[in-house]
């Protein structure tokens, strides 16, 4: 977790990628658990982006009880579907035994695609909490709105904008370094 003297607005760390998120001072805000729980999202995305994958990371809370993780793979499992929000729905799927996920809460860094906005609703997610906009794909309101439309039985609350700047900066600088080291075959 981040301290709260650490807390500037900006991103610090290894040259490689950062370790270490600074913010503004948000400890009296009535979002401090939606920070906390998105810098744990913000951890698995730098895990994600040690690894060679694209940064996202993504939790899922039901309460106060995490019951789901995960982090972008699918370079590393060979899958086109294991996005950060796949595997933590799919391991949140597993702790509690049951296909649907009431009364839960789904952070994740960056903005859900179509695929991960499908099984958001399949799976009776409440509500969405997202760091930073995806203009290109985005299904919660971006590129299109699925989580919220009414021709679906189920929708989604939506919040977004926690850690904004520095999940972007991550996927920023990833995507720059993955760039600059592009050599074309």
């Amino acid at each position: 977790m981040i301290s709260p003297a650490n807390r500037r607005g900006r991103l610090s760390g290894s040259s490689q990628f950062p370790r270490v998120i600074a913010l503004p001072n948000l400890t009296d805000s009535p979002h401090q658990v939606d920070l906390q729980r998105m810098e744990e999202a913000y951890a698995l995305a730098l895990q994600a982006a040690h690894a060679g994958e694209v940064p996202v990371g993504a939790v899922i809370y039901q309460g106060d009880r995490r019951i789901g993780q995960g982090s972008n793979q699918p370079i590393a499992a060979a899958d086109c579907t294991a996005h950060a929000e796949i595997i933590a729905l799919r391991a949140a799927c597993h702790h509690t035994a049951n296909y649907r996920l009431p009364n839960t809460t789904l952070y994740v860094t960056l903005e859900p695609c179509a695929m991960c906005a499908g099984a958001i609703l399949q799976a009776r997610i409440q509500r969405l909490v997202f760091a930073t906009p995806d203009p290109r794909s985005g299904a919660a309101g971006s590129r299109f709105q699925l989580l919220q439309c009414d021709a679906l039985n189920h929708r989604c609350e939506i919040s977004s904008g926690v850690l904004a700047e520095p999940c972007a900066a991550l996927l920023r600088d990833f995507f720059r370094r993955k760039r600059k080291n592009f050599t074309p075959v």
